[in-house]
């Protein structure tokens, strides 16, 4: 259970209604096969031992008493295994019958928890023979060959996974999940951070999708995890269809789906740390139980799971499609509304926009546009700079005065290597060393043209660097840093692609597409080192790394709160076959190095609209000192070399 995984199972036997003795081998095969699998948590359908649609048969003292028999043989079968189990049955208490999930653990049966709401409307009528449960626990005598048991026996029950730090585990049943004053909310105010769901829920149109929506929603609202397991074929009867649609959810996300109307058992690698991560950051997230549930120990040997969980190489950019296509016009939208807020309030009507030919400056310009359309601005009072100097090439010249021209703005060239010459010389700095004085001397005066030609003409300069560079501290200081309003602030490199790219797919402009085409096709470079025979000689991702490694790191760092070692050891599972595993740690070495050194750019940054759940303003989601010391994050991977 290294880094807070656990593998969960959903399992749902074939059995045969008001046949104990049969579903009892179907579940014990499907309980090694799980366990086989590294299943800690292995979760069955609701009344899966008599089948939950025996009717009245419920009131059948020989079936309740086979059924206890079997709940005994189940929990002698789990003696050998480390996992905690949970399965159904009808049981008898003080006279009365109640719809009950039992969790056996090395041997025994160590708590029973009663379904607490109980459906009698439309095809389901539980209370002609099932009781709702109580809710705080009480003593239950379970007989047995073995002798007497005494067992909780209440809805109030947690089960406390101890192998892993934050593990605690509440249960409910069905009906439970669809009412609005869910056990499981009470659970989790408890501190419970999984809630396991043993159902049987019917089919019928459309109710797959809603059943969905209500694990996914659930373990959303409840910053959890949440294992559902419904019963299937062999259940139908009469005039009712089960399909057997299990569910494992985390923090509203699906981690794995049955398919419907086919028996068998779904995996998933639950993130423990994330979820009590998660509750940690939300200040709004306040546990406290109204009632005192009771805890029993649930003991795991501690050993590193194989993951078969996935973690997406590229989080902060969508693989479908359209879900892409949709994201990328809410980040325009994101974009355009905020800086159109700020025309509105300074009440300026032009706009200074460095373009280099470059994805960050072109994706500048491009939200610019958008925003003076919006305003009904003449796109003529948009001037596009560009600034060639030393490290220009003819590529991005040309691209970057035609993108102007095919935007309509008025483009304004300004050659700096003059006035750089001439500070060069004034600080006396060599032309021929092309150190960072040589590098940044550009990009400040870059910044100082923008800035007076934006007082000379009453705009406002629109700043181009996107959130990637920003948590490298990839920009000059005072330079490519500054702006008046920063619109790409909180677009990640990986996703400046995209957005380029669907403007591109979208603008409905032949002679633009090729433009941003081939800015698409361009090597990311600040073009500050001298061209070699006319091409770029300067790649970013050769010295700072890979964007698409970074803004993993970023992502999972920040978002997540995950160590280094465990960054590192998704970050091999998602790459594997593009990056060896050196690389990735060399270059996530450097991503902590520049990540802490270069806070200090951080906490001055100019305004700029957040657009994802990630974001480095100072003003916003990253409180972070710019003096922090980056040694304890390193000193953790310098141990894996």
């Amino acid at each position: 259970m290294k880094h807070g995984f656990i593998k969960a199972a959903a399992a749902t036997p074939r059995i045969k209604v008001a046949d104990p003795a049969y579903n009892t081998k179907q579940i014990c095969v499907m309980m090694d096969e799980a366990v086989k699998s590294g299943a800690k948590i292995i979760v069955f359908p609701e009344l899966c031992i008599t089948g939950y649609t025996c009717g009245d048969l419920f009131m059948q003292e020989l079936l309740l008493q086979e059924a206890k028999a079997q709940l005994m043989t189940l929990a002698d079968h789990t003696a050998d295994k480390d996992a905690l189990v949970f399965v159904g049955l009808p049981l008898v208490r003080d006279n009365k019958l109640y719809n009950v999930a039992a969790a056996l653990h090395r041997g025994n049966v160590i708590g029973l928890i009663p379904k607490a709401n109980i459906p009698t409307y439309a095809e389901y009528y539980e209370g002609r023979h099932f009781a709702p449960g109580n809710e705080e626990a009480v003593p239950f005598i379970l007989q047995s060959e073995k002798g007497e048991k005494t067992v909780p026996f209440g809805t109030d029950i947690l089960f406390d996974g101890v192998a892993i730090e934050g593990l605690l585990i509440g249960c409910e049943i069905c009906e439970d999940l669809w009412v609005p004053g869910a056990p499981a909310a009470e659970h989790v105010m408890a501190g419970a951070t999984i809630i396991v769901n043993l159902s049987a829920s019917n089919e019928t149109v459309g109710k797959g999708e809603y059943r969905t929506m209500l694990v996914k929603s659930a373990s959303a609202r409840m910053i959890s995890g949440y294992i559902y397991s419904s019963a299937g074929e062999g259940e139908s009867t009469q005039d009712i269809v089960f399909g057997g649609h299990n569910l494992i959810a985390e923090n509203g996300t699906l981690l794995a789906e049955s398919k419907r109307f086919k028996n068998g058992i779904i995996y998933a690698d639950i993130d423990i740390h994330r979820i009590v991560n998660e509750r940690r950051r939300m200040s709004t997230y306040t546990p406290e139980s109204s009632r005192k549930h009771t805890i029993i120990p649930a003991k795991f040997e501690k050993e590193e799971i194989s993951l078969t969980r996935s973690f997406d190489s590229a989080p902060f950019v969508p693989s479908d499609k359209a879900q892409r296509d949709t994201r990328c016009e809410e980040i325009l939208s994101i974009q355009s509304y905020g800086l159109k807020k700020r025309y509105e309030h300074t009440g300026c009507q032009k706009a200074v926009v460095g373009v280099s030919g470059g994805l960050d400056s072109t994706l500048a310009l491009l939200v610019t546009v958008r925003t003076f359309d919006m305003l009904s601005f003449d796109r003529k009072n948009i001037l596009a700079v560009t600034m060639p100097c030393f490290g220009t090439t003819d590529r991005t010249y040309d691209n970057a005065c035609k993108l102007a021209k095919a935007l309509g703005a008025v483009l304004e060239e300004i050659n700096i290597r003059e006035a750089v010459t001439l500070h060069f010389r004034d600080i006396g700095q060599d032309m021929n060393n092309h150190d960072v004085t040589y590098e940044n001397g550009q990009a400040r005066e870059r910044t100082q043209v923008l800035m007076d030609i934006a007082n000379r003409e009453n705009a406002l300069v629109i700043g181009t660097g996107d959130m990637s560079e920003l948590a490298l501290g990839w920009a000059t200081y005072n330079g490519d840093h500054m702006s008046m309003y920063g619109v790409n602030a909180g677009v990640p490199k990986t996703l400046v692609r995209h957005l380029v790219q669907y403007y591109a797919d979208t603008c409905g402009d032949e002679g633009l597409k090729r433009i941003l085409l081939d800015v698409l096709d361009t090597p990311v470079s600040p073009e500050l080192l001298p061209p070699v025979d006319g091409i770029i000689s300067q790649k970013t991702e050769d010295l700072v790394g890979p964007y698409e490694l970074h803004d993993f790191f970023l992502y999972y760092m920040l978002r997540c709160g995950f160590e280094p070692e465990k960054i590192y050891r998704i970050a091999k599972e998602s790459f594997a076959g593009q990056y060896d595993k050196g690389t990735i740690l060399k270059w996530l070495k450097v991503f902590y190095r520049r990540f802490f050194a270069q806070q200090f750019k951080r906490s001055c940054l100019p305004d700029g609209p957040k657009v994802g759940s990630v974001a480095v303003s100072p003003r916003g989601d990253l409180r972070m000192p710019s003096d922090a010391s980056a040694k304890l994050w390193l000193e953790r991977l310098e141990k894996m070399d």
